[in-house]
């Protein structure tokens, strides 16, 4: 590789491979993304925006007694001075923190429209006005104490607090949620008064447990309530390892009627659903008649959620009627746990629900130390300036002729009475109103009250024991100004883990009667009801029926090919009516060189023959053939130009196996393999040629085969009786020249 480049304006330019300049520039996009903008703070609960959001609006004065003032001033502030990113994108975050449904404990308190729980847009940010609550103010609170670190905006015209001092548990309060590059977060909302219970076990015993901790915090506290139904083992392998999920269900009652009717209503819905959304998931369900228990749904709500739900019939069970909505729709969710967030050091990792509590305690540990510190500096710097003060009372006439004689008062004075150049600097900015006997009363009180008040806070720097026990105040202090009253009461009720409730599957569908029929062409459509064997179908020209079945609208159908691959196909989404129907290829992906060999409905528990043109073949279960891809699953192994040529249900005690040289061959058909996939064993050894046909039976039965409109039967079966892969004899007199059993 060249050496550097060194232009003559100066500078230099370095020949770089482009792998490694993207690789370099890429994670260094990465960690901005990761740090800068997705993951929270475990220590304040948030990201930067918000941080940058609260801390504008604290400069400008917005407290909770203050006025408001347009959410167009506060976003101007943060994009010009804090966070030089869009708009749009810092409004909606300024909105989220305002809506009551969105967060547990809003930081920000809104005026105007800030969207709703259907999910409309809040106004524009000319229209809304802002301030913040005291949550907010409990976040903030000491900030100006030298509690935090600051650093220089992006301009350096002026500074940010890295972090906020954080008298609120907010990470866990108000959850979080985010998408980096390689990694995301997701934590749900929490009840401050029970994570402040959780925290002060925590400081009493160190070592405690996560179900220690759950006896005081039981699981998330959503702000839209609804049920938490997951089970307690559960809950503490989430929190136990940072990872994991709730399951959460709407809050519904049953209203009785006259008459004896009754309808279901909804008062809660699981967090983040759309209600306008969820009902019109509901409709279109109703709709397709996928929801045959439910009559109607009317949404009656104003600022309370009210969805009424009405039975098709009074004879449903409520519980049962819940139970299949709950299965189909958003009336039951699961909201993920994935507690990643960045540590004091500001490395992100995936913390447990007592590493997150410890991790905040440190932090407000850390937090009381820089305040007491910062405490005992302004005591020391007034004491001296106090006792400065006294020094004046005791000789104020030496200090008057000082100051009224010499040109230079302030040497004077310091080496007149050993003052330092501060205290001389207050004696001579004194007032003379100062100078009154009650003001030196006033100044000793002062004095006595700062020097006992510096005493105790050495104590409390001195004592680790005494710095907990303050912690341990302040966040009592915080369970009863927030964990209390309407906004601490919790709101998600949490229940036991529900067991499974029986309900018949056709409790979401519809069944209805179908006949399917797949064309030689391998068209394909659905037709209503179970129609005759006779009845008489239109097929395209030089077309015909190839398979023709009964089955459910509820059904999966297995659709075999001779390419050995097995596909799935939903009966309900057939096309319907007396026309042609659809080429299948446009339901799977079949090879245009490819042949459906066989259709069914799988039945569990029944085994299938199959077979290959070069005499391979396997046992093989119905539920092995079930594939969820449009591409099939390969169940049978095809080698040397062979191809699948049957597919047969095995019922019965033998396998009869005829070539086409011609040959038969009978054996047992305990002789199979019952595999899942492969290539199977041989089923008959072939000269020359391959395979024709094969069948299962039941040897007593004997074995029987189609002759025209006749049906004959064999029972002396014992020439052709053999071992697998033997070679057969000729069959008896009277078989299809075909070599085809013709079943």
């Amino acid at each position: 590789m060249p050496d550097d480049i060194v232009p003559a304006d100066g500078g230099a330019i370095r020949p770089t491979r482009l792998s490694e300049a993207l690789s370099e520039r890429y994670l260094a996009y990465a960690m901005s993304t990761i740090m800068a903008r997705s993951l929270p703070d475990v220590r304040d609960g948030l990201k930067p925006v918000h941080r940058r959001l609260l801390w504008a609006m604290h400069q400008l004065k917005l407290d909770p007694a203050s006025g408001f003032k347009k959410c167009a001033r506060v976003v101007g502030d943060v994009i010009g001075k804090y966070h030089p990113h869009g708009d749009a994108a810092v409004y909606e975050a300024l909105v989220r923190l305002a809506q009551d449904f969105a967060a547990r404990y809003p930081l920000v308190e809104g005026q105007g429209n800030f969207g709703n729980i259907d999910g409309d847009n809040a106004a524009a940010m000319r229209y809304t006005e802002a301030r913040l609550t005291e949550v907010a103010q409990a976040l903030l609170a000491q900030i100006d104490e030298d509690t935090v670190d600051f650093r220089l905006t992006y301009d350096g015209e002026d500074r940010e607090p890295v972090v906020l001092p954080a008298a609120f548990p907010n990470l866990l309060a108000n959850g979080a949620s985010g998408i980096a590059v390689g990694m995301a977060t997701s934590i749900p909302p929490h009840n401050a008064g029970e994570l402040c219970a959780a925290a002060l076990h925590l400081i009493a015993h160190p070592e405690a447990t996560t179900a220690e901790l759950l006896a005081h915090m039981p699981g998330p506290d959503f702000p839209t309530g609804g049920v938490l139904v997951e089970g307690r083992e559960s809950l503490i392998e989430a929190y136990e390892t940072g990872r994991g999920g709730f399951r959460l269900r709407a809050k519904w009652e049953v209203e009785r009627q006259k008459g004896g009717g009754w309808q279901i209503v909804v008062t809660e819905i699981p967090y983040q659903v759309a209600k306008s959304r969820l009902i019109e998931q509901i409709a279109l369900l109703l709709e397709e008649k996928k929801l045959p228990l439910l009559g109607d749904v009317r949404d009656e709500s104003t600022e309370r959620v009210r969805i009424v739900l009405e039975p098709r019939s009074r004879t449903v069970e409520p519980a049962v009627l819940m139970e299949t909505l709950f299965r189909a729709t958003q009336l039951e969710s699961r909201f993920p746990l994935n507690m990643n967030v960045l540590d004091a050091s500001r490395t992100p990792r995936v913390m447990s629900l007592r590493e997150v509590l410890r991790a905040w305690l440190d932090h407000r540990h850390e937090v009381l130390k820089r305040r007491s510190a910062h405490r005992l500096a302004a005591i020391a710097r007034r004491l001296e300036v106090l006792e400065g003060y006294l020094i004046v009372y005791l000789n104020l006439d030496e200090v008057i002729r000082i100051i009224r004689t010499e040109e230079e008062p302030r040497p004077k004075l310091m080496a007149a009475f050993s003052l330092s150049e501060v205290q001389a600097e207050a004696i001579l900015n004194m007032r003379l109103r100062a100078l009154r006997r009650l003001e030196e009363m006033e100044i000793r009180r002062e004095h006595e009250k700062l020097l006992k008040e510096q005493k105790g806070l050495a104590a409390l720097m001195g004592s680790e024991a005494k710095r907990w026990a303050a912690i341990g105040r302040e966040i009592e202090e915080t369970r009863r100004k927030f964990g209390e009253g309407a906004l601490g009461a919790r709101r998600t009720a949490v229940a036991e883990a529900l067991p499974a409730l029986a309900v018949d599957e056709s409790a979401f569908i519809e069944r209805e009667p179908l006949t399917v029929v797949l064309s030689q062409k391998g068209w394909i459509r659905a037709l209503k009801g179970h129609l005759p064997e006779d009845a008489e179908l239109r097929f395209k020209e030089g077309d015909g029926p190839a398979f023709r079945l009964h089955a459910q609208s509820t059904d999966r159908l297995v659709l075999f090919a001779s390419n050995g691959r097995a596909y799935t196909l939903k009966a309900d989404a057939l096309p319907r009516g007396r026309g042609d129907g659809q080429p299948v290829r446009l339901l799977v992906d079949l090879p245009n060189e490819e042949e459906p060999i066989a259709l069914f409905v799988p039945v569990e528990g029944r085994k299938l023959l199959l077979a290959a043109s070069d005499g391979k073949g396997f046992l093989v279960e119905t539920a092995e053939l079930l594939a969820e891809k449009r591409t099939g699953k390969q169940v049978m192994t095809l080698e040397g130009g062979a191809r699948a040529v049957l597919c047969r249900p095995a019922e019965g005690d033998h396998v009869a196996v005829i070539g086409e040289n011609r040959k038969l061959l009978v054996f047992p058909l305990e002789q199979l393999p019952v595999l899942a996939r492969g290539r199977g064993v041989q089923l008959q050894s072939y000269k020359d040629g391959g395979l024709s046909d094969a069948k299962v039976f039941t040897l007593a039965e004997g074995l029987s085969w189609r002759l025209g409109d006749r049906l004959r039967v064999e029972h002396d079966l014992k020439p052709w009786q053999g071992h697998r892969a033997g070679a057969g004899r000729l069959p008896p007199n009277g078989f299809p020249r075909g070599n085809s059993f013709g079943e």
